[in-house]
């Protein structure tokens, strides 16, 4: 599988309406932190969580969206993100052209998994996924659902032998987290750690270390 350089790195993030926004913002957040070129993605249902969940009122229009962003989750280089439409069949994330080789759909919801598992591509979070899957490139699915259905776990397995990285939002508590946003943080740096994005004081199981 290739992969680009950390010089280079850009990353298709994507959120959809399963619950936990928050893994989805704090994952663009850390992203940016660690000097990644973000390609971001958001289906109707997205907006509706974020609202729901974290307060966060995101417009229907990229740029705008684009904007509420950069200003909520402090991105400091605006130029390294990108937003785009549904029907943005002219983003980079379209094609595989592109040269863009990561994606990460979190949260994503048992529709949005359905519908990657059987190649359907209706708007360009199923677009970009496919793309992932052709080119041989790297899709993380973060799926947040309960309990899970025998057709959920059969699209699961579908996509896992095609070497899609299945990540479900089940944080651990073996690090003792003494707060939400510390099981958020498990779930990201999960995450991170199959994107091969370098991280620090992190808690990992048998390494003593402070959070």
């Amino acid at each position: 599988m290739a992969v680009n350089t950390a010089k280079t790195r850009q990353v298709i993030v994507a959120m959809t309406g399963a619950s936990g926004a928050a893994y989805g913002l704090r994952l663009i957040q850390s992203l940016h932190v660690a000097g990644v070129e973000l390609h971001l993605i958001f289906s109707d249902a997205a907006r509706i969580v974020l609202l729901q969940e974290c307060d966060l009122s995101l417009p229907e229009d990229p740029a705008a969206a684009q904007l509420v962003l950069i200003e909520r989750l402090a991105l400091s280089e605006a130029d390294r993100v990108h937003t785009y439409g549904l029907k943005d069949w002219f983003s980079p994330a379209a094609s595989g052209s592109s040269g863009i080789c990561q994606m990460v759909v979190a949260p994503c919801s048992m529709g949005t998994l359905a519908r990657i598992a059987q190649g359907m591509s209706e708007n360009l979070i199923e677009r970009a996924a496919d793309v992932m899957l052709k080119e041989k490139g790297q899709l993380i699915l973060m799926p947040r659902e309960t309990p899970l259905s025998a057709i959920h776990l059969q699209h699961m397995l579908s996509l896992a032998t095609l070497g899609v990285e299945i990540i479900p939002a089940m944080p651990a508590f073996y690090h003792r987290p003494q707060s939400i946003a510390e099981l958020q943080a498990f779930m990201v740096e999960r995450v991170l750690d199959h994107l091969h994005i370098a991280q620090e004081n992190i808690q990992r199981w048998g390494i003593s270390n402070d959070r």
